[in-house]
């Protein structure tokens, strides 16, 4: 943990010096003490754990008036005005679960978000690519025939919920607020003691730097933060500030990322209007194949593999990778790696990769539960990510608070990141509200022990359960794993009151 002097001492801000009546007082020494910008609450990184803490902090009549500030390094402006044709989508998807979007709903923000650019879907199935052991989650088992199904889980663009919640904050006035864009937080470092002025020696002090092109109002030099939260990334320099260790691995394994046209809507006799998630464990390739649906009948993949195919499914021309995507739902290991091994067709007019599936095809059979053909590639949409896990010992320091990946980074396979990121943000504004409503100080070690013990073990839990299932689904073969493995898929699928249980765990 970080030195902090005298950290036990005068912690209480006093009105006078939030508003900063001191600042222009003059000082005596060859140092300049100039008192910092005072803030309660300072958020490092403006993704959609950032905005999500400021817009629920806006949106709460006890936290309303905090004075609060973002810092990105990125130009929000861009993120305000972002916008994308209805056919068109961005390669940065996630999956909400109905406790996030109950969240969202909850601060405001929901209604801001372009809902026809979110899909939900009511089913998702998953099978072993080496045994075909399969599992399917819905809520059909707590359903009557007569009841539309539940929700599974809803897909949304992170640039569509980032401009939601940006919209959301814009709604709650300018008052108290301050959104520092093409800003880098170029030094944090503990305060001091200003001679006639406050005592910041326990408070975090910001130096600012602008990204960006000349602005019309710069942002001030220094700012001092009550409580200080890292939404900061997996490089958080905020967790770096505060001294919070981190244990984890790569993976060697990167995720492939696209978007998709469908050859045809995703079939659903009853319900009218179900939409279905697909994933595939292909455990000789590296990892999981997931297609998930997206408005207007497209679909978003990410199939996590070795690096070594993760470059050689970037280095396909369109024609050769759909190829390969629709093979991945339908054929063999074996022939899955005789394919991945092929050369690569020197032009998009060269059709080896398409000829291949549709000649082995032919001698495959073929399974009820695999996915509509994908037809079409969105320009551009192709790209690949290191997958990692990451997880700090703990999430609080003294005036220090960390959430999303800055807290944590989990395998995507079970969908989970962004939403353990909004759980995090809901607990910690929460605590933050219960801090003001009972006069107590928000960035204190012992108002933060709250957040920290709700959060930590929960998302341990589940970022080990991904690690293990990740792990479990590498083992190739037809081995004990593999029948161990396939057995519990089939177990769990048939008892209900078992597969109730994961999803609403899952549900958060």
């Amino acid at each position: 943990m970080r030195p902090i002097t005298r950290s036990a001492l005068r912690p209480y801000l006093c009105p006078s010096c939030r508003s900063g009546r001191f600042a222009g007082r003059r000082t005596f020494g060859s140092k300049t003490d100039q008192i910092p910008d005072v803030y309660d609450v300072v958020c490092v990184g403006g993704g959609p754990a950032g905005l999500g803490l400021l817009a629920a902090l806006r949106a709460s009549p006890v936290t309303s008036k905090l004075r609060v500030a973002l810092v990105e390094t990125q130009d929000l402006k861009k993120a305000r005005a972002w916008n994308l044709d209805s056919d068109q989508f961005s390669n940065r998807v996630s999956s909400l679960t109905p406790s996030s979007v109950s969240f969202l709903q909850k601060i405001g923000a929901w209604e801001h978000l372009a809902t026809e650019r979110a899909q939900p879907y009511q089913e998702m199935k998953v099978w072993d690519g080496e045994t075909d052991s399969r599992i399917t989650f819905d809520w059909s088992s707590e359903t009557t025939p007569f009841e539309d199904l539940r929700t599974v889980a809803t897909m949304t663009e992170n640039a569509n919920l980032v401009r939601a919640l940006l919209s959301r904050i814009a709604a709650s006035g300018d008052e108290n607020l301050s959104i520092f864009s093409n800003t880098t937080v170029s030094s944090i470092e503990n305060g001091s003691e200003i001679p006639d002025g406050p005592d910041l020696s326990a408070w975090p002090v910001l130096s600012l730097a602008s990204t960006g092109a000349a602005q019309s109002s710069q942002p001030p030099t220094r700012i001092a933060a009550r409580l200080l939260v890292g939404a900061d990334g997996i490089n958080s320099p905020v967790r770096r500030f505060a001294d919070i260790a981190t244990e984890g691995w790569d993976y060697n394994r990167h995720g492939v990322v696209a978007t998709f046209s469908l050859s045809e809507p995703d079939p659903a006799p009853f319900p009218v209007g179900t939409r279905t998630a697909y994933q595939r464990f292909l455990p000789s390739l590296g990892g999981p194949i997931a297609l998930l649906p997206l408005p207007n009948n497209h679909a978003t993949l990410v199939w996590s593999t070795t690096v070594e195919n993760a470059a050689y499914l970037k280095s396909l021309s369109p024609k050769a990778f759909l190829a390969m995507v629709n093979a991945a739902f339908r054929l063999s290991m074996p022939d899955l790696k005789y394919m991945m091994g092929m050369e690569r067709p020197a032009s998009d007019f060269e059709a080896s990769h398409e000829s291949e599936l549709t000649w082995r095809l032919q001698h495959t059979p073929q399974n009820p539960h695999t996915p509509p053909m994908v037809n079409g590639v969105q320009e551009g949409s192709v790209a690949s990510f290191p997958l990692r896990f990451r997880h700090a010992s703990t999430y609080i320091s003294p005036r220090v608070a960390l959430v999303g990946d800055a807290a944590h980074v989990i395998h995507p396979l079970a969908g989970q990141g962004l939403n353990l990121g909004m759980g995090d943000v809901a607990s910690l504004s929460s605590t933050i509200e219960y801090a003001v409503t009972h006069g107590m100080d928000v960035g204190d070690i012992l108002t933060l022990e709250r957040y920290t013990a709700e959060r930590w073990g929960v998302n341990a839990k589940i970022g080990g359960v991904c690690d293990t299932l990740h792990k479990l689904y590498n083992v190739p073969g037809q081995g004990p794993i593999a029948w161990g493995r396939s057995l519990g898929l089939e177990v769990i699928d048939r008892l209900p009151f078992v597969k109730g249980f994961l999803m609403k765990n899952a549900e958060g």
